[in-house]
């Protein structure tokens, strides 16, 4: 008993705090893909952080429509390796924070803060919330694919 009344003390604060959450302006999450600013994971190049393992800021010139967003690369080279095959670049959770998928909900990410397992690219919240995600990585990776299909529904996908 004590553990499910923690559960649900645990759900309904966080669900109470999201609920109160002030959101940046230009951040969507009406969408399957994390939008900051009119561009997918904050106009990263999503393919940088699979072949120079870090964030590196892409540009608008080398830009790709995919998944109902605009995603920003480095250069040519990443942008046609990102066209074809987008779903080997993109980030788990359509960028969305990997830790707050694994508990029902979705939160904006920080560049910084990502790791690649097994060839996919998770983003966190923060490097605070990345080493609590890191701490169970794996039970919170299989937990965030279950919950994964019902978020991307309620976001309209």
């Amino acid at each position: 008993m004590p553990v499910s009344l923690t559960r649900r003390f645990l759900l309904s604060s966080a669900a109470a705090a999201a609920a109160t959450m002030v959101l940046p302006v230009g951040v969507a999450f009406a969408s399957e893909v994390f939008v900051r600013n009119g561009a997918a994971i904050r106009g990263y190049d999503t393919v940088a952080y699979h072949t120079m393992n870090k964030p590196v800021k892409g540009d608008a010139a080398f830009a790709s429509e995919w998944n109902g967003a605009t995603w920003h690369f480095a250069n040519a080279e990443n942008k046609a390796s990102f066209d074809s095959n987008p779903e080997k670049y993109a980030p788990a959770y359509g960028g969305y924070c990997a830790y707050a998928v694994a508990y029902g909900s979705t939160a904006k990410t920080e560049p910084e803060a990502f790791k690649i397992v097994d060839g996919r690219l998770y983003l966190n919240y923060d490097k605070r919330i990345q080493k609590k995600w890191e701490g169970k990585q794996s039970s919170f990776i299989e937990q965030s694919e279950a919950n994964w299909p019902g978020i991307k529904a309620g976001l309209g996908s």
